[in-house]
């Protein structure tokens, strides 16, 4: 049957405010910073003169931007692969329990993802500093720790909010496995079972290559996560110590906020992140997704 007019309408209807808020709050920001990143914006005048990729290539000359690149690719390799195992890990670890104590795990471990960030990072904040918590666990077992807290130091203060992201995002993805583990047929670990095939290799000839897609799907979004990092740096380090900790996405919020006529420079930076972020995931679907 041919949809009506009167079909045609109502379906308008329903997706009317949903299109308007994805153009007014998403298709038009993202044209409009296009066009910002080839121009010089005057914020105080409102004044916009084009200059070309003169913003790209300052950005690609610039060490503060190679800076920002450089800890945001450390803190992207460092924290996806490690996530990805724990909450495989756990996510395998918990599906094996009684429903009612799966229940209170589960809650426990994704309770840091819907915490607010900014709450988890003032904490942690503390408990990295020259009196927290962890200065005094390291103390009590004889381990070297940095005497002005861990945020202050820089070899060690990426390293602190990568711990930190982990432990928040372990819980998130660890649910998404568990999705991907229930749609797993509980036929094939029986035959696996009976022909006296061990844990091991249950999980390596079975559950991995069957997990592919939520792998897939995991190790994407959290690197497009990851790449965007700022809250935390924001709130625990504001780039510091001597830009030990800066990202991509801070050196955006710095020059479009806190220096004086940088906004089109700030749009540049950020498409250079865009271009970057398609790049790797292209890469991660073609070496993930062949097999899944």
């Amino acid at each position: 049957m041919k949809p009506t007019t009167r079909t045609h309408i109502h379906t308008a209807t329903l997706l009317g405010p949903w299109v308007i808020v994805l153009c007014v709050f998403w298709i038009y920001p993202l044209l409009y910073a296009l066009v910002l990143s080839f121009s010089k914006y005057q914020t105080l005048t409102n004044s916009m003169q084009l200059v070309g990729f003169d913003n790209y290539v300052q950005a690609l000359k610039s060490e503060e931007f190679w800076n920002a690149l450089k800890n945001t690719s450390i803190f992207t390799i460092g924290t996806v692969p490690v996530t990805t195992a724990i909450a495989v890990a756990l996510a395998v670890v918990v599906q094996r329990m009684t429903p009612r104590v799966s229940a209170v795990f589960r809650a426990s471990y994704f309770l840091p993802s819907v915490t607010s960030l900014v709450v988890i990072a003032l904490v942690f904040t503390n408990l990295y500093s020259r009196d927290g918590y962890v200065n005094a666990l390291c103390s009590m077992m004889g381990i070297a720790h940095p005497e002005n807290g861990w945020l202050l130091n820089q070899g060690t203060a990426l390293p602190a909010i990568m711990a930190m992201d982990i432990w928040i995002s372990a819980g998130y993805y660890m649910v998404l496995f568990m999705a991907g583990l229930e749609a797993i047929p509980k036929d094939l670990y029986e035959n696996a079972e009976l022909s006296g095939a061990t844990r091991w290799q249950q999980f390596v000839k079975i559950t991995l290559p069957l997990l592919r897609p939520t792998l897939l799907f995991v190790i994407v979004i959290n690197s497009i996560k990851s790449f965007q990092i700022f809250v935390e740096v924001y709130v625990m380090t504001k780039g510091g110590p001597l830009g030990a900790t800066s990202t991509l996405v801070y050196e955006v919020y710095h020059q479009a906020f806190e220096q004086s006529d940088s906004m089109g420079y700030a749009s540049a930076i950020a498409y250079l992140m865009f271009v970057i972020l398609v790049a790797v995931s292209v890469i991660q679907m073609k070496l993930i997704g062949e097999k899944a």
